[in-house]
């Protein structure tokens, strides 16, 4: 099973796009994202030191226009990717990039969205001396421990040994001078912190904007940077995406989900490294692992992504819908759910029970019930349909769902 990767803020270098603009469809559709996001992305791609595009404000549209075009450039055609790709995941902004790529929104207000996402995040770094750094090694709960004791956010728990934390400058000096046991302490090139309440105001800016953004229910699993959860709801993958900005990046879970989901090979798009690098440390020789850091591997990646693909198990049909379970655990259906006929927008299916906590599924959207796809107390995997809706001529406006 495939699972397609998209890196986050600090996996940009200088002349990342250099050798991809020498194809002209590429630079033909780099220009329109150009056009969309009022930047000249060819010039921060090939031109701009490093300085230039260290800034949040120009790294985000740069990066979520990379990963989209490499993706357009590897499946020139959209449904050959829906047949293939498992599921997608996006560390940080690379989010966008994910939603993007399973059809929870367009590209065109994926740019939008990240230029709107890098601007605000920039001003709300500028407003106080922030940062972050990564913290590699030491014992896991010491860590914690210590971060908590400094006033410090662990801001992205990527893997077993790779930490970063995030604060005020000050307490990162402190951090830096009496490090936990173990542990080496990496400053990062990024201009604040990131995915801590330090971000609140570009929240707060984000939430006004997507109250205007019409979305679909993705095509292909998204796997979310909150609590590794499938989302197959449009409306909650876009309220997700963008609380994720003052919240904790749990990329160790979204890990855990694709090895609940059965991955065997993750691809990652340019500016690719981090995240493959990542997945070997956590899966060893389990899961293969494929860096997209040029356009000379366009032909390894696709024999890639044939090796490991395999269609996503949502259908393409738009004559009905279906819910899906966000993790894996064993099903309890609820009782009034299974004796009805119709079910309305928010209507409870059940609840997820597993080691780690209990979710409970409601239906996004109202409709007549065509099949139940599980029975009562069936283990579930990430993703998996649990019941199929057929649209009815008026439904109940959709309400917050956890599928």
């Amino acid at each position: 099973m495939l699972v397609v990767v998209a890196p986050g803020q600090g996996s940009q270098t200088p002349g990342l796009l250099t050798p991809w603009l020498e194809d002209p469809v590429f630079a033909d559709r780099l220009e329109w994202l150009s056009a969309v996001s009022g930047m000249d992305l060819a010039h921060y791609g090939t031109d701009a030191d490093e300085d230039a595009i260290r800034d949040t404000a120009v790294a985000q549209p740069l990066l979520v226009a990379t990963g989209l075009l490499a993706a357009l450039q590897l499946f020139p055609h959209p449904a050959d990717a829906f047949g293939r790709i498992g599921a997608v995941a996006g560390h940080s902004v690379g989010e966008l990039t994910a939603a993007a790529g399973a059809r929870a929104i367009t590209a065109e207000q994926a740019m939008v969205l990240v230029r709107e996402r890098g601007a605000a995040m920039a001003a709300a770094a500028a407003a106080v001396d922030t940062g972050m750094s990564a913290v590699l090694g030491g014992d896991r709960s010491e860590v914690l421990a210590l971060l908590e004791e400094l006033g410090l956010t662990a801001a992205n728990d990527n893997s077993a040994g790779q930490i970063v934390a995030a604060g005020t400058l000050e307490q990162l000096a402190a951090l830096a001078s009496a490090p936990p046991a173990r542990a080496r302490i990496i400053p990062l090139k990024v201009a604040g912190a990131f995915h801590t309440d330090h971000m609140a105001p570009a929240v707060g800016r984000l939430e006004r904007l997507a109250r205007s953004v019409s979305v679909h229910d993705p095509r292909t699993r998204v796997i979310s940077n909150r609590d590794g959860q499938v989302v197959h709801s449009g409306q909650d993958v876009l309220r997700r995406i963008v609380g994720q900005i003052a919240r904790p990046v749990r990329w160790d879970l979204c890990l855990e989900a694709m090895d609940d989901l059965g991955v065997t090979g993750i691809l990652e798009v340019p500016p690719a490294g981090t995240l493959t690098g990542i997945a070997r440390r956590h899966f060893g020789k389990r899961v293969e692992t494929f860096a997209l850091t040029g356009p000379d591997q366009l032909d390894a990646a696709r024999d890639f992504c044939d090796r490991h693909g395999e269609p996503s198990p949502l259908d393409l049909s738009p004559t009905w819908r279906m819910v899906v379970a966000p993790s894996k655990g064993t099903i309890h259906l609820a009782d009034e759910s299974r004796a009805a006929g119709v079910l309305a927008a928010g209507a409870a299916i059940g609840d997820i029970v597993s080691l780690r906590d209990r979710i409970a599924v409601t239906s996004a959207h109202g409709g007549e019930v065509v099949e139940w796809l599980v029975e009562d107390g069936d283990l579930v995997s990430p993703g998996q349909p649990l019941v199929r809706l057929h649209p009815l001529a008026h439904r109940v406006p959709s309400a917050r769902s956890a599928s």
